[in-house]
C-alpha cells in the first residue's frame, strides 16, 4: 500500500509539472482584507478503506478492490490568508466499506459515514517560486485534524489527515483539482466498534481511508493579491524631483544676488525684464502625479503639493495649463491604456479646477501606454505644466 501511495504522489507531481508553463514575472504582495481570497471546492472521490480489523488476513491491498473501495463525494470551504498559507473545512463521505478479518458476512458491506476535516493548506508553488497570478499549476500539500461518524453503527472517531492538492487554473475564478489524501482515524470509523488489536502499531492500529478526488475550485470575491508598492523607487523619484527644484532655487538665488549687486552699484537696468524668467522656468517644469496600476484615482495626495504652485502661478498670470496622461505599456491592452491615460489626465484637470484654475484654461491629452521610464511603475502618471 505504501508503495502505491508513493507511486501516485510521484505521478501527480510529474503530470502537474508538464502542465506548468508560465512566463509571467513573479512579484511580492501585500496581505488582503479578511473578505478576500475565499473559495469553495466540490468533487467526486474514489476511496478505499484499510481497517485495523483485517490484520493478518492477507486480503488484497489494491485500492480498487471491490470489497474495500467505492465512490464518495466531498465539499469544502476555505480562505487563503497569504499566497502560501490557507485554511479549509472539508466534509467527505457517504458510503464506505467494512473490511474485517474472519468476518465474511461483514466483508465489503456498505458503511454510511462522514468525515469532517480542518486542514492547513501550504501552496508550495507560491512559497518557493513567488506569487504569480497567471500560474497554470499550484502544488499544495495539506494536513489537519479530523472527526468522523459511522451512521450505520452510530460510532464516532477522531484522527489526522494529510495529502496533496494539485490545482490547475482554468480562469481567474475557476480551477480544476486533483487531490490525493489519507485519513488516519481511530478504530471505530469503519463501523466496527471496539474492534482490532491494541498491540498493533502504525498503519494497522487504526482505520485508514485513502482517496483520489477530482473536482473544481470556485474563487469567491477578489481572487488575486495586490502588488506591494516599490517604496524605494518612489522615494528615489521624489528625491530626484527635490534635487531638480533645489538646483532651480540655487539659480534663482544667484540671479537675485546679481540684481542686488546691480542695485548697490546703481547699475540696475531700466527694464529688468530678465528678473521673472527664473520664476517662469521654475513653474514651467513638468510636475508628476502618480497612479496605482489600472487606477485613475491619485495614489497620494502629496503629489498635489507642487500642482498647487503651478495652479497659483497660472491664475496670477492668466496662463494656460497643460495636462498629459500616461499608462505603462507593460500591462493592459493599447485601447484600455489609451482610455486610462485620458481618465488620469482628466482627474488631474479636475483637481486644478478645484484649485481655482478656469476649465477653459486647461488642456488635457492621453498618450496611452509608454515605457519611457524605469521602473515600469513610473509610467503610470500624469504631468502638469504651464503651456508655452
Amino acid at each position: 500500500m505504501r508503495k502505491f501511495l508513493i507511486v501516485l504522489a510521484f505521478a501527480s507531481v510529474s503530470l502537474s509539472s508538464m502542465a506548468q508553463e508560465d512566463p509571467t514575472q513573479k512579484f511580492s504582495v501585500a496581505t488582503n482584507s479578511f473578505w478576500s481570497n475565499w473559495f469553495i471546492q466540490v468533487g467526486g472521490e474514489w476511496s478505499a478503506w484499510y481497517s485495523n480489523e483485517e490484520h493478518g488476513s492477507n486480503l488484497g491491498h489494491s485500492p480498487i478492490e471491490k470489497f474495500r473501495s467505492g465512490p464518495t463525494a466531498a465539499v469544502a470551504i476555505g480562505k487563503w490568508f497569504t499566497p502560501g498559507i490557507g485554511l479549509r473545512t472539508k466534509v467527505q463521505g457517504i458510503w464506505g466499506k467494512t473490511v474485517a478479518y474472519g468476518d465474511d458476512d461483514n466483508l465489503g458491506n456498505f458503511n454510511k459515514y462522514w468525515i469532517a476535516n480542518e486542514q492547513v493548506l501550504l501552496n508550495f508553488s507560491n512559497m518557493l517560486c513567488g506569487y504569480n497570478p497567471k500560474r497554470t499549476w499550484n502544488f499544495i500539500p495539506f494536513f489537519g485534524g479530523a472527526i468522523g461518524r459511522s451512521m450505520t453503527n452510530n460510532t464516532y472517531a477522531t484522527g489526522l489527515s494529510a495529502g496533496i492538492l494539485n490545482e490547475f487554473r482554468l480562469s481567474r475564478k475557476v480551477a480544476l483539482n486533483f487531490e490525493l489524501g489519507w485519513n488516519y482515524m481511530s478504530e471505530d470509523m469503519d463501523g466496527i466498534a471496539n474492534g482490532g488489536n491494541a498491540s498493533f502499531r502504525g498503519w494497522e492500529s487504526r482505520d485508514n481511508n485513502v482517496y483520489a478526488e477530482l473536482g473544481l475550485t470556485f474563487n469567491l470575491g477578489k481572487a488575486t493579491w495586490d502588488k506591494t508598492p516599490d517604496v524605494d523607487a518612489i522615494k528615489a523619484l521624489y528625491q530626484n524631483q527635490i534635487d531638480a527644484l533645489n538646483a532651480q532655487l540655487d539659480d534663482a538665488n544667484a540671479e537675485i544676488a546679481r540684481l542686488n549687486k546691480l542695485i548697490r552699484d546703481h547699475k540696475c537696468p531700466e527694464a529688468p525684464a530678465a528678473a521673472p524668467a527664473p520664476v517662469k522656468e521654475f513653474v514651467a517644469t513638468p510636475v508628476n502625479v502618480f497612479f496605482n496600476i489600472g487606477k485613475s484615482n491619485i495614489a497620494s495626495q502629496k503629489d498635489l503639493v507642487n500642482v498647487k504652485g503651478i495652479a497659483k502661478y497660472a491664475k496670477d498670470n492668466n496662463l494656460n495649463v497643460k495636462v498629459d496622461g500616461y499608462a505603462d505599456s507593460a500591462t493592459g491592452k493599447s485601447d484600455f491604456n489609451q482610455k486610462l491615460s485620458e481618465k488620469r489626465a482628466e482627474t488631474v484637470a479636475n483637481e486644478l479646477v478645484k484649485m481655482g484654475v478656469s476649465r477653459d484654461k486647461i488642456s488635457c491629452a492621453g498618450h496611452g501606454g509608454t515605457n519611457e521610464l524605469s521602473p515600469v511603475s513610473f509610467n503610470r502618471r500624469a504631468t502638469v505644466q504651464v503651456a508655452e
